[in-house]
C-alpha cells in the first residue's frame, strides 16, 4: 500500500499536537442538556473551572442546540492564559427578572480568553414592557459583561433581546470585539449595543448593531478606543456619554470611529454630558468616513442633557470637550438641523473640526446650530458651518 501523502501527515499532525497542548471541556460532558429548558449552569460552570485549573491552554465547548442558562458570574485569574470557548449552540437567559440581578454572563478577572461564535439570546421581553408601562422595574441584566479583563477576543457572536446592554467591557484592557451581530426591536428601552467604560485599548469592528438605545456607547474612562466598519440602525447611534451625571468622571480620550454607516438612528456621532457641573474631560476624537441615512441628528454635541428636566435646568455642564473632529460625514438627516453644538456656557466645546462634510434634509440644504462652540473648517462642508 502507498504511503499517505506529504499533506495528510501534515494534517495529522498537527490535530494531533493540537489535540494534545490543549485540555479540552465539553459542557454536554459535564450534565448540559441541549432542551432548552434544563439549567445548565451548573455544568457551563463546571467545564469552566476545569479550564481556568488546567495548566496548559484549555478549551470550553458549548455543541448545537439550546441550552438554557441561569447565570454564569465566573471568574480568574486563571492558572494559563489562553482559554478558548467555542460555541456553536444558543445559550437561552432566564425570562424573569429581579431587582438583584444585573448581569447575566460575565467573566471577571481573567487574561487571554477568547471566545468563538454562538448565540446569547437574554429574552428580555417581560422586562422591556414592565418599563414601556411605566411601571416601577429593575434596571435589568447586561447579557454579556468583561469585568477587569485582559487582551480578551470576542468573534463572530450574536447577541439578541437583552434586558439591558448587550454587551458591556468594563475596567477592562486589550479588548476586541470583531464579526458580532447585535439585535433588539427599536423600541425596547436601555438595550445598548456595546458600553464601554474604565476601559483602554478597546476595538470594536466590523459589526452591526440594531437596537432600542446606542449601537455602541463610551462612558467615564474610555481611552484609546478604535471602531471600525460599524452598521448602525435603528438605535442611537454611536455615543460618548452621557457624562456628569452625579459626580467627576474619569476623562474620556483618543477616540477614534472610522468607516460607520448610520441608517435610521436617532443620533449618528454623538457626545452627550449632562447640564451639571461635575468636572471630567473628552478630547482627542476624531470621527470619520461615516454615512447617515435619514439620521435625525446626525453630527451632534450636547452639554445640556437633562431629559426629566430636575435638578439640571438652569445648569451648566462641567465637562471639558475639546479636539473633537468630524471628517467625511454624508448622507441625509431626518431633520433640518443636521448639525448642532449646543455646548456649555462655563466650560464652550474648542478645537471642534469640520472637514468634508456633505448633509442634506429632503434633498436640500439642511442647517447647522451653534452655541459656545469654536473650532476650525476644511473642504466643503454642507451645511455652512456656524463654528
Amino acid at each position: 500500500m502507498a504511503p499517505p501523502p506529504k499533506s495528510f501527515l501534515l494534517t495529522f499532525l498537527f490535530i494531533s499536537s493540537f489535540t494534545i497542548a490543549m485540555a479540552a471541556y465539553n459542557i454536554v460532558d459535564f450534565g448540559a442538556k441541549s432542551d432548552g429548558r434544563t439549567d445548565s449552569a451548573k455544568a457551563f460552570l463546571s467545564a469552566w473551572t476545569a479550564a481556568c485549573e488546567a495548566n496548559k491552554p484549555a478549551t470550553v465547548y458549548v455543541p448545537p442546540g439550546k441550552f438554557f442558562l441561569s447565570k454564569a458570574d465566573v471568574s480568574g485569574p486563571c492558572n494559563n492564559k489562553a482559554i478558548k470557548i467555542f460555541i456553536h449552540g444558543t445559550l437561552i437567559a432566564p425570562s424573569s427578572y429581579s431587582s438583584s440581578n444585573t448581569l447575566w454572563i460575565r467573566f471577571k478577572y481573567v487574561e487571554g480568553l477568547s471566545i468563538y461564535g454562538g448565540t446569547l439570546d437574554g429574552q428580555g421581553q417581560a422586562l422591556w414592557a414592565c418599563k414601556q408601562a411605566g411601571r416601577s422595574c429593575p434596571v435589568g441584566a447586561t447579557s454579556l459583561t468583561i469585568s477587569q479583563g485582559k487582551n480578551v477576543l470576542i468573534s463572530g457572536m450574536k447577541i439578541q433581546n437583552s434586558q439591558n446592554f448587550q454587551m458591556s467591557i468594563y475596567g477592562s484592557t486589550g479588548v476586541t470585539v470583531e464579526r458580532a451581530t447585535i439585535t433588539a426591536p427599536e423600541e425596547s428601552p436601555n438595550t445598548d449595543g456595546i458600553h464601554v467604560q474604565m476601559s483602554s485599548f478597546v476595538t470594536i469592528r466590523n459589526s452591526t448593531m440594531r437596537t432600542g438605545d446606542d449601537c455602541i456607547s463610551m462612558g467615564a474612562g474610555s481611552a484609546n478606543v478604535w471602531i471600525q466598519k460599524i452598521n448602525c440602525g435603528p438605535g442611537h447611534g454611536i455615543s460618548i456619554g452621557s457624562l456628569g451625571l452625579s459626580g467627576d468622571d474619569e476623562g474620556v480620550q483618543n477616540i477614534t470611529v472610522r468607516s460607520a454607516t448610520f441608517t435610521g438612528t436617532q443620533n449618528g456621532l454623538r457626545v452627550k454630558t449632562w447640564a451639571k457641573p461635575y468636572k471630567g474631560f473628552v478630547k482627542g476624537v476624531t470621527f470619520e468616513n461615516a454615512i447617515m441615512k435619514d439620521v435625525q441628528n446626525p453630527i451632534v454635541i450636547d452639554q445640556n442633557y437633562c431629559p426629566s428636566k430636575k435638578n439640571c435646568p438652569g445648569q451648566s455642564s462641567g465637562i471639558k470637550i475639546s479636539e473633537v473632529k468630524f471628517k467625511n460625514v454624508q448622507g441625509s438627516s431626518a431633520t433640518p438641523v443636521a448639525v448642532k453644538f449646543d455646548c456649555s456656557p462655563s466650560n464652550p466645546c474648542t478645537g471642534i473640526e469640520l472637514k468634508d462634510i456633505k448633509l442634506k434634509y429632503q434633498n436640500k440644504g439642511a442647517q447647522a446650530f451653534c452655541r459656545n462652540a469654536r473650532g476650525t473648517v476644511a473642504g466643503i462642508v454642507e451645511p455652512p458651518s456656524c463654528l
